[in-house]
């Protein structure tokens, strides 16, 4: 007579990094959910620049700094609990680039930057993520394409990261920060717009500066490895 087995009992939860869980698939997702969160109050943002009364719109800069420092926190949550992937490295930077134009063309719309800064970031963005694209389709990261020692500091080098977004951030918060001005103290942007416009414009230039200079090295590495056309064996050139 054959022996009857006993009932397999449930495996344990186990602890991860502090936390419990059951399923890696929701533990998975926790920084993507956290950059959804970015976008969502991206939009929110927007419709408190063009909608919201004058003394909300004071909240505008905070929310930036919100926005912001949540993009630091996905990339920890993600490297912290071993949730790096080529999609989440892909749909941060998308949702970096969504936040980074989007802010841009509002602030062009509302007179508070020239147009041309919108303009410049957003075909630098189609640019790079085209480019960016086909990496993706190899596996490669995004900051993984770059190659020459030059490339990876400025475009994947955490300080050059790291201080370009903090330029970016102030920029915004400041601009919308002074955008309610005029209507709330009058007497004082009466006398200080000038400079306070100023310091706007100064840190809009100083991104344009930053967005260069890790822009221009994803476009030249790629022109240098993919520029040559390929000759397929055998095949005969023609004059």
């Amino acid at each position: 007579m054959r022996q009857q087995r006993s009932p397999r009992l449930p495996a344990p939860r186990l602890p991860y990094n502090g936390g419990w869980h059951e399923d890696r698939n929701l533990r998975g997702s926790m920084a993507n959910l956290i950059t959804t969160a970015r976008f969502l109050l991206l939009y929110l943002l927007v419709w408190m620049a063009y909608r919201a009364p004058p003394a909300w719109q004071l909240l505008d800069a905070p929310l930036v700094v919100v926005i912001f420092v949540l993009d630091g926190i996905d990339g920890y949550v993600a490297r912290r609990r071993g949730e790096s992937s080529l999609f989440g490295s892909v749909f941060d930077i998308a949702v970096d680039r969504v936040v980074e134009n989007v802010l841009w063309l509002v602030l062009g719309d509302l007179g508070l930057v020239p147009i041309w800064i919108a303009i410049l970031f957003v075909t630098r963005g189609f640019l790079v993520d085209s480019i960016r694209s086909r990496g993706a389709a190899r596996g490669e990261t995004p900051f993984g394409m770059m190659r020459s020692p030059l490339g990876r500091f400025l475009v994947a080098g955490h300080f050059m990261r790291g201080t370009y977004g903090v330029v970016k951030a102030t920029a915004f918060a400041w601009l919308l920060m002074i955008q309610p001005w005029p209507m709330l103290f009058p007497a004082l942007w009466a006398q200080w717009s000038g400079v306070l416009q100023g310091i706007g414009h100064g840190l809009a230039y100083l991104a344009v500066l930053f967005s260069l200079a890790r822009g221009l090295p994803v476009m030249a590495e790629f022109a240098l490895r993919n520029g040559r056309p390929r000759r397929t064996p055998g095949a005969r050139g023609t004059r």
